[in-house]
């Protein structure tokens, strides 16, 4: 039986029904609202035939790539224009060699620099939103400068973030911030969870498509 919450100190005995107690309170807590405003945005960009571009570091890397498969494929409606995306983890030599010569920090505003118009839209996805720090220094600093090219081209930014937000939250127009702020459970269910809301945010867009005449 799950226990009615999760407990304060969470070890090996107890981690899958803190787990599973934390994935259900998280649930209850999506906001709504701002789901649906990211979903005006993704279809708004699609009316206006807009690029949109994904990016994020470690695992949100990965999901970066997987939301920019399903932005594109699982998207697509009989007799309607299909949306443009791009991922800007894919290039592994052109982020080397950004990283480089130009530091990591560069890899995704220097990839966006020819490619982004006003009305793009940006997706970035990060965990805690640049806010901390490691060995290397403050976490995603690649992301923000990208989010501040894109504010001054006029594109449109989307954030995923969880602890808070960071920096992604504040710069970002719509930001869909999972609320948890402890570990060891915390990177991996704000990582779930931008999964999950992602697989939303593709599914309510198609059926969004599907429903009003092409343009």
């Amino acid at each position: 039986m799950v226990s009615a919450r999760s407990p304060e100190r969470i070890t090996s005995a107890n981690i899958i029904d803190a787990y599973i107690q934390k994935t259900s309170e998280i649930a209850r807590r999506l906001p709504h609202d701002e789901i649906e405003r990211v979903v005006d945005i993704l279809h708004e960009a699609w009316k206006g035939r807009r690029t949109i571009f994904t990016m994020g570091n470690g695992g949100s890397a990965s999901t970066a790539t997987h939301l920019a498969c399903d932005l594109a494929k699982c998207t697509i409606a009989p007799g309607r224009h299909r949306l443009k995306v791009m991922a800007l983890v894919d290039n592994i030599p052109l982020v080397s060699a950004w990283t480089n010569d130009s530091g990591f920090g560069s890899i995704y505003a220097e990839q966006l620099d020819p490619w982004l118009e006003e009305g793009d839209v940006l997706i970035g996805l990060s965990v805690h939103g640049g806010s901390g720090a490691g060995d290397a220094g403050p976490w995603s600093q690649n992301l923000l400068q990208a989010v501040k090219l894109a504010r001054e081209r006029g594109a449109r930014v989307i954030g995923f973030s969880g602890f808070g937000g960071g920096g992604l939250k504040e710069l970002s127009e719509e930001c869909l911030v999972i609320p948890v702020e402890d570990e060891p459970m915390g990177t991996p269910l704000v990582e779930s969870y931008h999964v999950l809301l992602h697989h939303l945010v593709c599914t309510a867009l198609k059926l969004r498509i599907a429903e009003n005449g092409d343009v």
